[in-house]
């Protein structure tokens, strides 16, 4: 079996390309041949990078990114000469200009979509696209949603739930340093840490987190880990409601410093308030910690799927700060109810959200997609 990967860019800067990397590694460890085929990012040189013996990146150079999308005419003759030394091609979605290769690249195998999201935000740019994502949605053999609940409810997939199944994100666990732990624990001594990480952007909700701040007392501080646009609004908003002392923005954090994070903090909030945030990688990192998680109840979005409600974590009202202020306070006064989300949260990260369950999940997919397909190039 040898499979393909298309999808977004890189390096790695979104959750939609971490997930492509993670099946590419993951399937090559299991000695199941797979490559990742994307365009290089603004200022990242182009080439081939061999992770292992069964593994490559192959990055092809790109003209300019445009609503999210590298415009990559090389992707297409790259796919063209190299399309039948695959058994499947993996699409991952939202990418038009993945789409637009395999559209043009005379492929006639077995193709797998990954429909992470709908596109939301760029309506222009979807009503050019709509051809070619329906020609997408019928070319697929199946469409793998990260949560049932995303794929049931996405207004695209109406029509074609028979092709529709899901496999839910797997990411590695994380390895708090006890050391560095102790270190950030030190700079915030005497306060409850709630973290919070994620682009500085308006669906993440940031703000009603910052308002929240207002409700708690002053043995909460809220660390914010992410850099934006919104940057200069949340830090004047937070000046402006004078919760310097319970609100920090840290900027960006190194992928190393991460998981100290997540362990020194008490609590996990996720303030999406938008479907954009189709599931929300950061919550399983912080279940991996055994961190109770807060997020939204956001419309047909899968992030409350994700955080089980009175199980990993609390799932409140969007765009509510009171709300998220009384849940904030409710899981960390609460020694029992810490103690039973805790334990929750890290049990539903081990039998829903490990990288190993992906990728065997992954792998069942491929196997019955080839024993259904009759006609495959190789």
């Amino acid at each position: 079996m040898k499979i393909l990967q298309i999808g977004k860019f890189y390096p790695i800067c979104g959750g939609v390309e971490k997930v492509m990397y993670d099946i590419t590694v993951g399937l090559s460890q299991r000695q199941i041949y797979c490559d990742m085929l994307c365009a290089a990012a603004e200022n990242h040189p182009p080439g081939n990078l061999l992770l292992n013996q069964f593994a490559r990146i192959l990055c092809v150079p790109s003209w300019k990114k445009v609503a999210s999308t590298m415009l990559s005419p090389a992707m297409v003759y790259r796919l063209r000469k190299i399309r039948k030394e695959y058994d499947i091609i993996h699409i991952h979605h939202p990418d038009p200009m993945a789409c637009l290769a395999l559209f043009l690249s005379g492929y006639k195998g077995p193709v797998v979509l990954h429909w992470h999201s709908d596109i939301l935000k760029q309506k222009r740019l979807l009503k050019l696209y709509a051809p070619l994502q329906n020609w997408l949605m019928r070319r697929a053999e199946v469409i793998v949603g990260t949560t049932p609940v995303y794929v049931r409810e996405s207004p695209f997939l109406e029509d074609i739930q028979r092709k529709v199944t899901s496999i839910p994100i797997g990411v590695d666990e994380m390895k708090p340093s006890s050391e560095r732990v102790s270190q950030i624990r030190e700079k915030y001594a005497g306060k409850k840490i709630i973290f919070s990480l994620g682009r500085l952007v308006e669906y993440k909700g940031y703000e009603y987190l910052i308002r929240a701040a207002r409700r708690l007392s002053d043995e909460y501080i809220i660390l914010i880990g992410g850099k934006g646009p919104l940057w200069e609004y949340l830090q004047a908003l937070i000046d402006e409601l004078g919760v310097a002392d319970k609100v920090k923005l840290l900027g960006f954090i190194e992928d190393r410093e991460l998981p100290d994070y997540f362990g020194a903090c008490d609590l996990f909030c996720l303030s999406s308030i938008w479907k954009t945030e189709a599931f929300g990688i950061v919550q399983i990192e912080a279940m991996s910690c055994g961190k109770p998680v807060i997020a939204m109840n956001i419309p047909e979005s899968g992030v409350n799927w994700v955080n089980m409600d009175r199980f990993s974590g609390l799932n409140v009202k969007p765009e509510d700060a009171d709300a998220l202020a009384e849940a904030i306070t409710a899981v960390l006064t609460d020694k029992a109810l810490y103690e039973k989300l805790s334990q929750g949260a890290r049990k539903r990260y081990e039998t829903m959200f490990t990288k190993e369950l992906m990728t065997e999940l992954c792998l069942n997919l491929y196997r019955m997609v080839l024993n259904n397909n009759e006609k495959i190039i190789v």
